[in-house]
């Protein structure tokens, strides 16, 4: 089987369109579902595995039934990045295990109350581990709570998904050059701006990210309405590099 990749949500923590605004992009975004995004979120599938990425997605029980996905990998524990786990947990029936950096914080009292929650032991960083059919390799990013991203692998085929994160650490950049990668999967949460960002990449550190790891395509995720509205008249993204959509299926 092929290798697919799905997004669940391309939308940073305000989502799009943001409550309130009447920006240009949140004004479409009400008119036209398409160009709404919700919480930053991934499916992988293969082999008939499916592994989901991040779980800030609220409705994760009605939109998938128990047994649909094997595992949960998290980037961290920022509330929109967890918030479905919060009513998935109370299921009953089976077990859903759980990975994710080592951050004794974690969110709210999910540690305390996992119901159908698995959590595993802490990932290590660049320490590869498996799911079925995929190999991950948790890689360190830069943001203001613990986070990974991951270098996947499937049947020869790599990928990465890294958000959040205001550019990379050099190990992690240093990884990431070494793999012939098909696809990297990079946040790009606000437009250009004339300092340096803070928290997430803005679209000039993601550009010169894409260029340096030179993946064969880059698709830019944990959007704001900002971005969004900046390149309704922005020039044209470079070669190789797009911007990924709430339901769009990428496949090897």
């Amino acid at each position: 089987m092929a290798l697919e990749l799905e997004f669940l949500g391309t939308g940073d923590a305000r989502r799009v369109p943001v409550y309130g605004c009447q920006c240009r992009a949140c004004e479409r975004a009400r008119l036209d579902l398409r160009l709404c995004r919700r919480a930053c979120s991934a499916l992988i599938r293969g082999d008939g595995y499916q592994i989901m990425l991040d779980a800030g997605r609220t409705d994760l029980c009605e939109s998938f039934a128990p047994g649909s996905f094997q595992a949960i990998v998290l980037t961290h524990y920022h509330m929109d990045h967890v918030m479905g786990l919060f009513h998935l947990r109370w299921g009953t029936g089976h077990t859903v295990p759980v990975y994710g950096p080592d951050d004794p914080a974690g969110c709210d009292d999910l540690y305390k109350h996992p119901g159908i929650l698995k959590f595993q032991p802490s990932l290590v960083p660049f320490q590869e581990f498996s799911i079925g059919p995929f190999t991950l390799t948790p890689l360190p990013l830069n943001h203001s709570k613990p986070t990974l991203g991951y270098g996947i692998e499937y049947q020869g085929i790599h990928f990465a998904y890294l958000t959040d994160t205001v550019g990379l650490p050099e190990p992690t950049l240093d990884w990431l050059k070494r793999r012939p990668l098909a696809l990297m999967v990079l946040d790009c949460s606000v437009p250009p701006k004339p300092n340096p960002p803070r928290n997430h990449n803005d679209l000039n550190l993601a550009l010169a990210l894409a260029e340096q790891i030179a993946p064969e395509r880059t698709l830019l995720t944990h959007l704001g309405h900002q971005l969004d509205e900046y390149l309704y008249s922005a020039p044209e993204l470079p070669a190789g590099v797009e911007v990924a959509f709430d339901g769009m299926v990428t496949r090897f």
